[in-house]
């Protein structure tokens, strides 16, 4: 087990990703290991996205080398898609909670979704994943009865009902105060420490990854490459965010 620790769980190396036929990202190199928590920055339409478009398979790989939770992307079959996305939580900026049903058939939605069946297996896995995110007290709650955080709060508990390996955080803070964005930044932090998924987090806010360093990779010119001195993101990033 210790030696499954040092292989890399996402994997591009010489990697170009595309959107809609244009080249947004050349050459990609990143290696991210099980347990790591890495941060995707830079301008919009600098191919952030994209990034996370192609992990999740969304987006074909036709050059270089790409593989995620075991899957080569470069040969990925469309049967094989849904079991690389078991693989994978995903959280988006504008929580895409279903509004016309509860917090508990939301989560009970997607359970039933991606294979689960008995129903009080589905109702267990509910009540921890919102335990682990302290929203159990709102599981009957319709969307629009809770505040941002509080929503950001069930698409986080939703992205972790299947034990994904890969936490995939799409500007989680972009609608959210400054206050809320802190407290789901210190969630986020919470579930990387405890449970181990990778998470890769887009995001604009320099002070939530000045506040919570981590690896980070900046994103122009059409590359994305690490950025090792705390300074250089600073400077790089004085313009936009």
């Amino acid at each position: 087990m210790e030696e499954s620790k040092d292989l890399p769980i996402i994997l591009f190396e010489h990697t170009d990703i595309c959107n809609s036929g244009h080249l947004v990202i050349s050459d990609l190199n990143m290696r991210i290991l099980p347990g790591e928590f890495v941060y995707i920055i830079g301008k919009v339409g600098s191919g952030k996205t994209s990034i996370i478009r192609t992990i999740i398979g969304e987006i074909p790989v036709t050059k270089g080398t790409a593989t995620v939770g075991g899957f080569n992307l470069c040969k990925l079959k469309k049967r094989q898609i849904p079991y690389l996305r078991r693989k994978i939580g995903v959280v988006f900026q504008d929580f895409q909670l279903l509004m016309d049903r509860s917090v508990r058939e939301n989560l009970r939605f997607v359970l039933r979704a991606t294979g689960w069946k008995d129903r009080r297996s589905i109702d267990e896995r509910i009540g921890k994943v919102l335990a682990a995110v302290g929203m159990e007290h709102k599981a009957e709650s319709m969307p629009h009865q809770l505040s941002g955080g509080e929503q950001q709060r069930i698409a986080i508990a939703r992205a972790l009902l299947n034990n994904p390996e890969i936490i995939l955080a799409d500007e989680p803070t972009g609608n959210l105060d400054g206050d809320t964005a802190k407290e789901i930044m210190e969630l986020m932090v919470r579930i990387n420490r405890e449970r181990g998924p990778v998470i890769i987090m887009v995001t604009h806010n320099r002070l939530l990854f000045e506040q919570y360093p981590a690896r980070t990779f900046l994103c122009e010119k059409l590359s994305c490459t690490e950025v090792h001195e705390e300074n250089d993101v600073q400077l790089d990033l004085s313009e936009f965010i």
